[in-house]
């Protein structure tokens, strides 16, 4: 269980970054673009979701199109989460940048491809393809993040980092019921918007190079990667992911087992824990404390909204709950990313984001199957959240506890960037 993981002790690494990049008239660019890169795989996770029903009655005469439609809508995820540690690797031996614009050229070229295939099974290909540019742009965005901010300010773009991703999702799935009216071809036009951020980000975004250790003296060239250090934060990242996409996975089924069956309220619904999240994710930043001593209570805040969710005998308190749960997973998420972060030197950080992203987005991929056999093994989906949430709870004691334990509680404030 991840909760069993002992979390690895503060090892701060937090280089300063330099500020040229930080600071300028063309920082906001630079931000900007940062955050749309890291929108790009949540573009490919949810744009087409209102079209397959469309492309499941074009392909009905296919063989296997019921399993293989689907398919084109989850399988970059799975791509993603299997190839981003080698996109790490990449990464860490060819430069974030140039990685980063080449990715989202492909991005685009991958992405539109179902406008000119006609075979289901072109398009499917064309859809892991996607799944690997997004591996790539994913890594190289928040590694840049990394490469470029230091204490408050890496805090401060880390959350809005999931802000932006949790803001998307709502805005790329109505941008995709709207184009679909005209055709389910018609939503993978908008994955072209990466041509026009590609040679900007070639012009904007600097290449970061490695920083000298705080003594001043270079960072030795070679050293072992610090496996043992991530490993209890990649642990704690799978099983948070689950945590994080049960409420957006489920929502709609919950409130259909509570008689819920009106889209606009079920959308509604699905909105304010949306607004949750960003809100979390708000309250994150702002507080700008070391993320670690603040996981058992984001957890046990998480656990709380589920307790609620499984005990709502109406849609009203079943909303609550969600809200709830929502607000924890929108800290949660930034408070294990920049978790990693901090462990990490500048040569390592490549590898290790692309760990930490191969975590989580595999943490994603397996949230339904694993609520899926929790809910027939309990007998529903509501007494199946409750179990989550109570192996949430178990994990923000084990967190607890083990801290309290080494002595490693420490409620100070993340130090300031130096200038």
């Amino acid at each position: 269980m991840p909760g069993s993981v002992p979390p690895p002790p503060s090892a701060e690494v937090d280089d300063t970054a330099p500020p040229a990049v930080t600071a300028g008239p063309a920082h906001p660019l630079r931000v900007t673009l940062l955050m749309a890169g890291s929108c790009l795989p949540i573009l490919g996770a949810v744009l087409i979701a209102p079209v397959l029903p469309k492309m499941q009655d074009h392909f009905a005469s296919s063989p296997g199109a019921k399993a293989l439609v689907p398919l084109a809508l989850t399988v970059p995820a799975l791509a993603l989460a299997l190839l981003a540690p080698f996109a790490g690797v990449i990464v860490d031996r060819l430069g974030r940048k140039r990685l980063l614009v080449v990715a989202t050229l492909l991005y685009a070229v991958f992405g539109t491809a179902p406008l000119w295939l006609d075979s289901l099974g072109a398009i499917i290909a064309s859809r892991v393809l996607v799944g690997v540019t997004e591996a790539a742009i994913m890594t190289c965005c928040t590694t840049l993040i990394g490469d470029y901010y230091s204490g408050r300010q890496r805090v401060r773009y880390l959350a809005l980092q999931t802000m932006c991703a949790s803001a998307s999702a709502t805005v790329f799935f109505v941008l995709g019921g709207a184009a679909g009216s005209a055709g389910w071809r018609v939503p993978f036009w908008v994955y072209a918007v990466s041509l026009v951020l590609a040679p900007l980000m070639a012009a904007a975004l600097p290449t970061p190079a490695a920083r000298a250790t705080s003594d001043g003296t270079p960072a030795p060239a070679r050293r072992p990667f610090p496996w043992r250090q991530l490993a209890g934060v990649c642990a704690l990242t799978f099983f948070g992911a689950m945590v994080f996409y049960t409420v957006p996975v489920e929502m709609a089924y919950l409130l259909d087992d509570l008689g819920v069956e009106n889209p606009g309220v079920i959308g509604l619904a699905t909105a304010a824990a949306s607004a949750a999240t960003v809100g979390g994710a708000v309250a994150f930043a702002r507080l700008g404390r070391s993320p670690d001593p603040m996981l058992p209570a984001v957890l046990a805040l998480c656990a709380a909204g589920f307790a609620v969710m499984f005990l709502a005998g109406d849609a009203p308190l079943l909303v609550v709950g969600a809200v709830i749960n929502c607000l924890g997973t929108g800290m949660l998420l930034p408070a294990l990313l920049t978790g990693a972060m901090s462990r990490l030197a500048y040569e390592d950080r490549g590898r290790g984001t692309g760990l930490w992203t191969a975590a989580f987005f595999g943490g994603e991929f397996v949230c339904p199957l694993v609520l899926l056999a929790l809910e027939s093994t309990v007998g529903g989906l509501a007494g199946a959240v409750g179990v989550l949430g109570l192996a949430t709870a178990l994990v923000a004691l084990g967190l607890l506890t083990t801290r309290r334990r080494a002595g490693a509680l420490d409620r100070r404030p993340l130090p300031e960037r130096a200038p």
